[in-house]
């Protein structure tokens, strides 16, 4: 009689183990525009996905600006931070599970009035949802956006320092290697992949920062921008500037990840990062 109550109490356990394994999926959209984006079917595809957690960027939206449909979340909590200057940059959270923090910016004003990070903490992870600066537009610009992943850097760094497990997702407006756009040799002098831009990526990676996508993806032709110039998508000339960045302390929870290239609404896709604890 004992045995038996032995090997009850173990499937028991057994059981108590499976429930406690969580499994998450994680999608990040720049979505050029949120208002936009709900006409061009940005609502049936978070119906559609379910994802645990969307982060979006270049809202272009302050939140008094927005519709009911878009606030009442379709079962998502929804954070919003926008910048200063309407119908540009902007980011937000859609989550299912309320995270137990919400901050909007990273307290450095200058990348603050632009609305280009907010930051949610769950149980297993924080997450940095961010719309880093794009530098084609002239020198100050270009030094606006590599003082961003300078000023970036360390502040996650400590974060992983002090026991947090940290995702920085979202659009880093840099390609990272050749294999990450399709004309890589005519860019190198067009910021999004000129060397010095690269490098900033190089140093992170140096810091332990992985980029989750190349954890399962090998291949080339895989983007998730491309100009709305010269018909560059239904000719796949793109570019891979969208990431899911994680710590090392966080790899071994990574799945999946993957890039949505054939789902419109933007010049960018939705890309993601599947995960288990």
């Amino acid at each position: 009689m004992s045995m038996i109550n032995l090997n009850i109490n173990k499937s028991l356990y057994k059981i108590r183990i499976i429930l406690l394994v969580i499994k998450m999926k994680l999608i990040s959209w720049n979505v050029n525009g949120i208002r936009a984006a709900v006409k061009k079917g940005f609502l049936d595809f978070l119906d559609q996905e379910k994802p645990d957690i969307l982060c979006i960027q270049e809202s272009k939206a302050h939140k008094e600006q927005l519709k009911e449909e878009i606030l009442s979340g379709h079962d998502y909590f929804n954070y919003w931070h926008s910048g200063i200057k309407k119908g540009y940059s902007g980011v937000a959270i859609f989550s299912k599970k309320e995270p137990l923090y919400i901050q909007e910016g990273l307290g450095i004003k200058k990348y603050d009035n632009e609305g280009r990070v907010i930051i949610a903490e769950y149980e297993n992870f924080l997450l940095y949802n961010i719309y880093f600066p794009n530098g084609q537009k002239d020198d100050a610009r270009l030094k606006y956006k590599l003082d961003f992943y300078d000023d970036l850097l360390p502040i996650i760094n400590e974060q992983v320092e002090s026991g947090h497990n940290v995702i920085v997702t979202g659009d880093w407006n840099t390609a990272h290697r050749p294999i990450d756009l399709a004309r890589p040799k005519q860019n190198t002098k067009t910021s999004g992949f000129m060397p010095i831009e690269r490098q900033k990526i190089d140093t992170y990676i140096e810091n332990g920062w992985i980029d989750t996508f190349r954890l399962f993806h090998d291949e080339g032709e895989r983007y998730s921008w491309w100009s709305y110039r010269s018909s560059a998508r239904p000719r796949n000339i793109g570019w891979r500037i969208d990431y899911f960045f994680v710590n090392e302390g966080l790899k071994k929870n990574c799945l999946d990840a993957d890039i949505y290239q054939n789902v419109l609404g933007s010049d960018h896709c939705p890309v993601s990062l599947e995960l288990e604890f």
